[in-house]
């Protein structure tokens, strides 16, 4: 299996579309990733990180862009760190990509961006993010109570972070 990070351009739209507008994974996501997904949205998200994000990756196994995952740098005073986010298309779970993945984007992470953390928030029912985390190195920093609202019920906020050796 050959699992690389590469940019996002207009030549994916039909893979986004394909392995986005998924219900299993909007689930796990913000409400920006909306579901279903459309081409309008596709589109929308492909122009926009093709010219404003450096940080923002598409996850390509054997040539197939069926996941996306990214860093997302704060400012002010959090300036010194970045948010990992990431999601990957339903039949390509539980192969170990995504973790395969976060160990790529922490060590670039690391080596490209002026930071000493990188943190995740998984939902709190979500296992099997906190699992990929855990496996790469995060650690469980708080748990928030029922702070997440989506699709009419709460959710706790989990934050892991890894920290710069």
């Amino acid at each position: 299996m050959d699992i690389t990070l590469t940019k996002w351009t207009l030549d994916d739209l039909e893979d986004l579309l394909y392995f986005a507008n998924n219900r299993k994974i909007a689930k796990w996501m913000a409400n920006g990733f909306p579901s279903p997904y459309k081409e309008e949205d596709a589109l929308f998200f492909i122009e926009k990180v093709s010219v404003n994000n450096r940080n923002l990756f598409a996850i390509s196994v054997d040539g197939k862009k069926c996941g996306g995952i990214g860093l997302h740098p704060q400012i002010d005073i959090m300036c010194k760190n970045a948010e990992l986010g990431y999601w990957l298309g339903e039949e390509y779970w539980g192969k170990g990509i995504v973790s395969h993945c976060v160990g790529l984007m922490v060590a670039y992470g690391f080596e490209n961006l002026d930071i000493d953390r990188i943190f995740a928030r998984p939902f709190g029912s979500n296992i099997v993010s906190q699992k990929v985390l855990e496996k790469c190195g995060f650690v469980l920093e708080a748990r928030l109570s029922k702070t997440i609202y989506k699709w009419g019920q709460y959710e706790d906020e989990l934050i892991y972070a890894v920290r710069k050796p």
